[in-house]
């Protein structure tokens, strides 16, 4: 079993940044894939990074490629999604997910946390 909790979502006007994390507890959270997702109002939930257990393995969507990162620390357990230049269209809830790698069907979210970019 893994919880997760986000934090760091807030409002920021466009082309500034924010930095998501996600605490995880449990035992077994280096064992799993860890994504970002997000869903905006009317849209459906999609995948934006992830990454392999080990770290050695990202992903990113073609819509944030360039100004995301992800990464992780298998000591503290946590995972940090870095958005730089965000634009009116990140705006959504983010989740942090676990599962198995490419993380596409997540076993644990998070209760997700609110970005808003301002135009």
């Amino acid at each position: 079993q893994v919880q997760l909790v986000e934090s760091g979502g807030g409002l920021v006007q466009a082309g500034g940044s924010l930095r998501l994390s996600c605490a995880a507890s449990g035992r077994s959270f280096s064992s799993y894939a860890m994504g970002w997702f997000r869903q905006a109002p009317g849209k459906e939930r999609e995948l934006v990074a992830a990454i392999t257990w080990s770290g050695a393995i990202t992903y990113y969507a073609d819509s944030v490629k360039g100004r995301v990162t992800v990464s992780r620390d298998n000591v503290k357990n946590t995972v940090t999604l870095q958005m730089n230049s965000l634009k009116p269209e990140d705006t959504a809830v983010y989740y942090c997910a676990a599962g198995m790698w490419p993380v596409r069907l997540p076993l644990y979210w998070g209760q997700g946390t609110q970005v808003t970019v301002s135009s």
